[in-house]
């Protein structure tokens, strides 16, 4: 198939349904005991079949992060810039429709917000906007990043889609990572959950990690806001996402965080709420199926689930987060896109991942072409 898209419409979700039904605990440990699982592997592991083999799953699953990763965690955090946005999603805090104030920071603030970051000690940052392409253009986070980039090793982005050429930019200018959460791959869904704004595109959106990797992104991040679509659809078709991926771009390093849809502004009804038991099965599940693939857990889980999937197969997760635009140095008084659960900031974060056993990682890449300035330079 040409794109990720053709070759996940040509998947019948029927037939999924009938595959998950007739799985049964010998499909389950085959896929568990397989050196490289195949996509139906991976689909009996998310089953309810495998609801009973979930401590073999998580034994496994950190079996092969310490093969692949060792005791070694990435910690990054997030600033967000920008909270304003042209979308109608209907299960998300930054809502058009949510009548809040709304923050765009300037590019000078957007940097003070950065350099109380790097002050604290943090290599790797995200930089996260609404999608309102007129005022957050390409060119600003452009601006923003190449101000900031001496002053950290990893840069990435999680803002709105972006077109192939809009990409180069940001790589040209410093990015080297980014992040699109496809929030469902259900088509009906996503056309009822994005009303209206450019995000309705469906299309448009599934492909930008591809138009990404043409550009030359050093680094591509993927995850469906789990919640909106049952776990053998949106989870399966992540972690196939990610299959595909690693396949058609095999310079490119492939990456999966795993939201949970958590309260925010407005109201939602979660349709298909994850519990704590299901959501483990899920995380390890990935790891089963994409040994390599880094994993991302976000400040939306709390300590104690974070602490608990580190130990056995997550390997990159947030510390010092807000969800608020600014709030460092320019203080807003915009509600968060989401609540977090997890508040630790990076000394307590160092300190706990220590004390179970794992180096804290605040660099694990750097431009070669560029000289990072040192903290406090």
């Amino acid at each position: 198939m040409a794109t990720f898209r053709e070759y996940w419409s040509s998947l019948d979700r029927t037939q999924r349904e009938q595959d998950v039904a007739a799985m049964t605990g010998e499909d389950v440990v085959a896929a568990i005991n397989a050196e490289e699982l195949r996509p139906r592997d991976f689909l009996a592991l998310l089953s309810p079949a495998a609801e009973p083999y979930l401590e073999a799953m998580a034994q496994r699953a950190r079996d092969l992060t310490t093969r692949y990763f060792g005791y070694a965690v990435n910690v990054f955090t997030p600033l967000y810039i920008s909270d304003v946005c042209t979308n109608h999603c209907r299960y998300c805090g930054f809502n058009a429709n949510n009548k809040q104030k709304r923050t765009h920071l300037s590019v000078d603030e957007a940097v003070d917000e950065a350099m109380a970051i790097a002050r604290q000690g943090f290599e790797d940052i995200l930089i996260l906007t609404g999608e309102a392409p007129k005022l957050s253009s390409p060119q600003y986070i452009a601006e923003v990043v190449r101000r900031i980039k001496p002053h950290f090793a990893s840069i990435g982005i999680e803002v709105y889609s972006l077109t192939e050429d809009e990409y180069r930019l940001m790589v040209q200018s410093g990015v080297n990572a980014m992040t699109m959460f496809q929030e469902t791959y259900n088509p009906e869904l996503y056309a009822w959950l994005h009303p209206a704004g450019p995000k309705s595109n469906y299309a448009f959106r599934l492909e930008a990690p591809e138009r990404a990797a043409r550009a030359g992104m050093r680094s591509l991040g993927l995850g469906a806001l789990l919640g909106l679509e049952k776990l053998e659809h949106d989870g399966f078709a992540t972690g196939l996402h990610a299959w595909w991926l690693q396949r058609h771009y095999p310079g490119v390093d492939i990456g999966v965080s795993i939201p949970r849809i958590c309260s925010h502004v407005g109201s939602f009804d979660i349709p298909h709420e994850l519990n704590d038991r299901r959501f483990v099965q899920y995380v390890t599940a990935l790891r089963l199926f994409l040994p390599r693939a880094t994993i991302t857990c976000s400040s939306r889980e709390s300590a104690d689930m974070r602490n608990h999937l580190v130990a056995i197969c997550v390997n990159r997760v947030s510390a010092g987060v807000s969800t608020a635009v600014g709030g460092r140095v320019h203080q807003t008084e915009t509600p968060p896109q989401f609540d977090i659960t997890d508040s630790r900031d990076m000394q307590t974060m160092e300190h706990d991942l220590q004390n179970q056993g794992f180096q804290v990682v605040l660099k694990d890449w750097e431009d070669p072409t560029t000289t990072t300035v040192r903290k406090g330079a």
